[in-house]
């Protein structure tokens, strides 16, 4: 929502000052808007939203620029320039929500933490995307973690030991399979499982399960973590000396079809082979040498 009267800066008593989505901020980040605001002092003014505080006199709800907020304070300031815009309480909460995620750096358990803020005060998806900009698959995934409830991977991602995406697919692994899921946290977490390696041990089972019912056909399915590892440490093994061989045998074949092609260059050995009623070539061949 655009303010509905013209905004101006103005120096704003920093002890006024409310916070409305405070965050933890990385220190080296910090401490550089410190050191800039202390050399060349403050480029952009931050954003409030003025109100009546309890005793009377005005009170500022912060939208924007928490870092520089700090900063000057840090550096013993007591007032600060700030741009001041009229809107509700709401809009400035997602105004507020909406810097943080436009930030450059933002952090996906921020992002995850901003979400769930708005699912918990009765925003749509819908609503989520139109005020964020974020994209609806990003939103919808995130929404999927919240609601599976998985606390323990909201947790992980929260203290950076599992990346969000990963957090993800094993939640979607859970959804669908809660042995497969809690198989492929344990594998990812005590490193055995790491990036991709994730997403294809995850096909690799899921692929292994559509075969049906148990049958001399049907591979085995793991029933471990470390059994998954193996399984797919296995596969990733054969397939490689599947594309070993495949190499191979394409040399194989160049050293063929060069050789046939010198040979078809002596009308003495042509004139042979037309004798002894051998005088064509399997057509892939023949286009090879051909095209050799």
């Amino acid at each position: 929502m655009l303010p509905d009267t013209p905004d101006s800066v103005t120096m704003v008593p920093i002890e006024r000052i409310e916070v409305l989505n405070s965050r933890d901020r990385n220190m080296k980040v910090f401490e550089e808007i410190v050191e800039n605001i202390r050399s060349i002092g403050l480029k952009k003014p931050i954003t409030v939203t003025e109100r009546e505080a309890a005793d009377g006199a005005p009170a500022f709800l912060l939208v924007c620029g928490e870092g520089r907020l700090n900063a000057f304070r840090l550096l013993g300031e007591t007032h600060i320039p700030a741009l001041v815009v009229n809107v509700s309480d709401e809009d400035a909460f997602i105004m507020s929500l909406a810097e943080n995620i436009a930030r450059r750096g933002h952090r996906p358990l921020e992002i995850l933490a901003d979400i769930e803020l708005l699912l918990a005060r009765d925003y749509t998806i819908e609503d989520i995307i139109q005020r964020t900009g974020l994209s609806q698959k990003y939103v919808r995934d995130i929404v999927f973690l919240l609601e599976k409830g998985e606390e323990r991977l909201i947790e992980a991602v929260q203290n950076n030991t599992i990346p969000l995406t990963a957090a993800l697919e094993i939640a979607r692994a859970k959804n669908d399979d809660g042995d497969l899921g809690d198989m492929l946290e344990e594998a990812y977490k005590t490193g055995q499982l790491k990036g991709h390696q994730l997403t294809d041990a995850k096909r690799l089972m899921e692929k292994r399960r559509e075969k049906g019912p148990r049958s001399a056909a049907r591979p085995k399915l793991p029933n471990s973590a470390h059994s998954l590892v193996k399984i797919y440490q296995k596969e990733v093994a054969r397939q490689h000396k599947m594309v070993l061989k495949a190499e191979h045998a394409h040399q194989q074949l160049l050293l063929v079809v060069q050789g046939l092609k010198t040979l078809f260059a002596d009308e003495n050995f042509v004139t042979l082979l037309r004798a002894e009623g051998l005088g064509t070539l399997p057509k892939y061949l023949a286009d090879r040498i051909e095209t050799a």
